[in-house]
């Protein structure tokens, strides 16, 4: 990671926004022992999971948070099944004391009565809820989604929301690109930033492909010296990434106010990295 380059400002920025990242993690059998690598409280970020059910992913979060952690779980649309649904899993979310949620469409097949995520948090708002809410963003679009009715989407979520994270991604310049844009049509959610964390590159680009960061994809073959790096003994550093955003994190009207860092359930490797980086910033 070339951290030496950047301006005294921009180290000092990407420290903040890696002091207190979201770390996504997966309701998986392994995450019990993984999240023991994670820094104490800190805040976690509870996925929807097709191949389980949203009873799980809150299972999970009820775990997380009575070890200590923030936690906040995906609301999945298409796995939710019809309104009764949606109330029973906002009574499970309050009564554990949870105070934000992440609402996503997701990557099930249409099941139910809530085809998207605006569906979903509309439904949301006539039950009544006290949540704060986080909503996706995409870069570099959507496999499935034209970039005119993901920007229609943001644009109609915004008065739900209460942030935006945006879809994991490997091209730096992809932000402002996107962002400026956004900005000027009117999106001011605050944007926290979303990077993989330190994962085995298998498993990396499996589930890059399978979330759909199919443009990253396409950007690390063209640029074969970032892909020699993402295949590199080690694999790919998400630093990279942040040096490429560089001076663009410092700008005000950006609003970038933080990090989500896709773990893949690689907590210990994950918090390595991430503390290696502070170090470098710091020296």
């Amino acid at each position: 990671m070339d951290l030496d380059r950047l301006s005294p400002i921009t180290r000092g920025a990407i420290a903040g926004l890696l002091t207190d990242p979201i770390f996504e993690v997966i309701p998986l059998s392994n995450i019990s022992a993984q999240a023991g690598h994670l820094p104490e409280a800190a805040r976690v970020s509870v996925t929807a999971s097709p191949n389980k059910t949203l009873d799980d992913s809150l299972d999970l979060a009820a775990d997380l948070t009575q070890r200590g952690f923030r936690v906040t779980p995906h609301l999945s649309a298409r796995m939710t099944s019809d309104m009764a649904h949606l109330e029973h899993l906002l009574d499970r979310i309050e009564n554990t004391g949870l105070t934000t949620a992440f609402v996503v469409g997701g990557d099930a097949q249409p099941g139910g009565d809530f085809p998207d995520g605006l569906a979903l948090l509309d439904a949301m708002a006539r039950i009544g809820h006290a949540l704060t809410i986080g909503v996706p963003a995409y870069p570099e679009g959507h496999p499935d989604i034209t970039d005119e009715d993901l920007a229609r989407a943001l644009a109609d979520k915004q008065p739900h929301a209460s942030w935006m994270t945006s879809q994991m991604c490997f091209d730096g310049s992809a932000i402002p690109k996107w962002l400026e844009p956004t900005r000027a049509s009117g999106v001011d959610l605050p944007l926290v930033l979303g990077l993989p964390g330190v994962a085995d590159r298998l498993k990396l680009l499996r589930i890059s492909t399978r979330i759909g960061v199919g443009r990253s994809m396409s950007f690390l073959r063209k640029n074969t010296g970032v892909l020699s790096a993402f295949v590199r003994p080690g694999g790919y550093d998400p630093a990279e990434f942040l040096v490429d955003v560089g001076e663009y994190l410092t700008d005000d009207d950006a609003a970038i106010v933080g990090t989500h860092i896709y773990t893949f359930n690689q907590c210990d490797t994950t918090e390595a990295w991430r503390q290696r980086v502070l170090e470098a910033l710091a020296g």
